[in-house]
């Protein structure tokens, strides 16, 4: 039986992506500090407790995360890492802790646990590493740079991951996401034409194959290679 580790299994991305797994027969290790509430979805849609555990995690304790991955009760064949947090970003200029915490929470965090599970050469089923990332951190733009700017380094510490597992031949793949219907854009101003559900990105992340970067969704892919065309004189002018 497969193993697959959600890393902030509470986002509304990972819990659809935990249904997809459970529904392929894997057991999932669904990990976030909101332990009850995943326990309370796991029950509410009523998938199996065997193929379901729920551990406790927080990716900005760096401390305990030796000791978090030690305690999984299976070494993970997938892993899936989909915490995060956004502050507004004319609150976070002025709120420190609220631009750390993005900073903890999309790089820093990432960065301490997949190194430990990057690192186990005793996982020898390790088969894949997926981050949720965003079209934010393709470039900086004056609305959300610091939320993007966090982005931007995970998804490049995720392309080195690649290619330093390359010899083990464990695929790493980064979603780019756009905007998606969840409880972290929920009262933000966005174009309903954008909006995709959690459901459809959590078919991208179960579905990954080979490619590095994957862009769910056809606007959003344009939306993609226009930003990283664009001229710096042009992105000024976005909001």
């Amino acid at each position: 039986m497969k193993q697959v580790l959600i890393l902030g299994a509470n986002s509304d991305v990972a819990k659809e992506a935990l249904k997809m797994y459970v529904s392929r027969g894997y057991h999932v290790m669904a990990a976030s500090r909101s332990t009850a509430a995943l326990a309370s979805f796991v029950q509410q849609e009523h998938l199996p407790g065997h193929l379901v555990t729920v551990r406790y995690f927080d990716a900005a304790d760096f401390s305990s995360h030796h000791a978090f991955y030690d305690s999984l009760p299976a070494k993970p064949n997938i892993v899936l890492y989909a915490a995060g947090y956004l502050k507004d970003n004319t609150i976070a200029m002025h709120d420190w802790e609220g631009s750390f915490n993005m900073m903890q929470v999309h790089y820093c965090g990432a960065v301490s646990i997949l190194n430990i599970i990057a690192t186990d050469n005793t996982n020898t089923g390790l088969e894949r590493i997926v981050g949720l990332s965003s079209l934010s951190g393709v470039r900086g733009r004056k609305s959300n740079f610091i939320y993007g700017s966090t982005k931007a380094a995970f998804t490049q510490y995720l392309a080195g991951l690649r290619q330093h597992l390359f010899a083990r031949r464990v695929t790493v793949n980064v979603i780019v996401a756009g905007y998606i219907r969840s409880k972290m854009t929920a009262g933000l101003s966005l174009p309903e034409s954008l909006m995709l559900e959690p459901a459809f990105i959590a078919g991208s992340v179960v579905n990954a194959g080979k490619r590095f970067t994957i862009v769910p969704g056809f606007k959003w892919k344009m939306i993609y290679q226009v930003l990283r065309l664009m001229p710096e004189k042009l992105v000024a002018r976005l909001p």
